[in-house]
């Protein structure tokens, strides 16, 4: 998709997120660059330039803005903050107190803020989720209340009770009829995402910075009547694994079992978008008429957008009647980044 100058100014004047990624612009008078987005004040159209990539702007011999940032991603996980979460990914039971975060080079108030800000609760809150969530499955798995209890740090059952029931909604005796989605973040070349699963496959595969993220938490929560809850979950290994592999150009298919949630008009849709060929695209109107109903031009629309299953479910692959790319739930700049990544591996 080429885009001319002037649309890229207006959108840089107007701060459109949905160019974030498309292009940076470069301004002649300071000798900087930004994002599409920076709130900084837009020079006048003679003294700026765009480019393509962040790297492009570099080469010219442009520096970064200190206001916006262009050379980072504000969504990714920092990787000491990321190899606290590793390794309670390996071991639940672990228990990190303000002392071990400080003696790691970590300020506990700064972690704080990143899982509140990230995850929705703090980062002691997050291990006791993690905990429960181990906890939960292996009393599913047969094992009594007590043994889970220690396996999983809890000094008392009392505690482990509590913090099990705040979590779950119920006690652990009783727990057997509950059901738990597994979450987690996956970070990619194109942003962090949000990875949901069950017993059965991937339900969610989502950009984190998505605005309908909250919605399609409760509709999968819903319609399962399960609990979300952080936790690692054997489809996410595949799923980071499959993912890695696609985005270095080294994987076509994906064989990560799926678990869509949606109706039955949704899942034909979904189905039939699968169908569509690693780089190649189609129309709204030609996934109607495979559909057999060339009039649910509409509502086929309507089914793409509602699918919780970005790049496995490919909806990027689908594009205008005139060839020009219609809307997309992760950004418009990540639906011609994924298409200039399959075209560039598959040519």
């Amino acid at each position: 998709m080429e885009l001319s100058s002037e649309i890229m100014y207006q959108a840089s004047f107007e701060k459109d997120p949905e160019f974030e990624g498309v292009f940076w612009m470069g301004v002649k008078t300071t000798g900087i660059f930004c994002r599409p987005t920076c709130t900084a004040r837009k020079p006048k159209p003679e003294n700026v330039e765009f480019f393509n990539s962040a790297r492009d702007a570099i080469l010219k011999g442009y520096r970064p803005c200190k206001v916006c940032k262009p050379l980072e991603n504000p969504d990714e996980t920092p990787i000491e903050i990321q190899k606290l979460m590793d390794e309670l990914s390996a071991d639940p039971s672990l228990k990190f107190k303000d002392v071990d975060l400080i003696e790691r080079g970590l300020q506990p108030t700064t972690v704080k803020r990143w899982f509140l800000k990230h995850h929705g609760m703090t980062f002691h809150g997050f291990q006791r989720t993690f905990k429960i969530n181990s906890a939960f499955k292996k009393l599913q798995q047969g094992e009594t209340v007590l043994d889970v209890a220690l396996e999983n740090g809890y000094e008392s059952l009392s505690g482990f009770n509590e913090s099990f029931r705040s979590i779950i909604g119920t006690s652990p005796k009783n727990s057997k009829m509950e059901k738990i989605v597994d979450l987690k973040r996956i970070e990619t070349p194109l942003g962090t995402m949000i990875a949901c699963a069950n017993e059965n496959g991937i339900c969610m595969l989502e950009f984190s910075d998505r605005k309908s993220l909250s919605k399609e938490f409760e509709d999968i929560s819903k319609y399962f009547k399960a609990n979300i809850i952080q936790g690692e979950n054997p489809h996410f290994k595949t799923l980071e694994t499959e993912l890695e592999e696609y985005f270095e150009g080294k994987r076509l298919d994906f064989t990560v079992p799926l678990a869509p949630v949606g109706t039955d008009f949704q899942k034909k849709v979904w189905e039939i978008l699968r169908t569509i060929p690693y780089g190649t695209t189609r129309s709204y109107q030609q996934q109607a008429d495979i559909l057999g109903n060339p009039k649910a031009v509409r509502a086929v629309a309507n089914a793409n957008g509602l699918n919780k299953i970005s790049i496995i479910i490919p909806c990027h692959r689908v594009i205008g009647t005139n060839g020009t790319l219609t809307g997309y739930g992760g950004g418009i700049w990540r639906k011609q980044k994924l298409l200039e990544l399959e075209k560039a591996i598959l040519f």
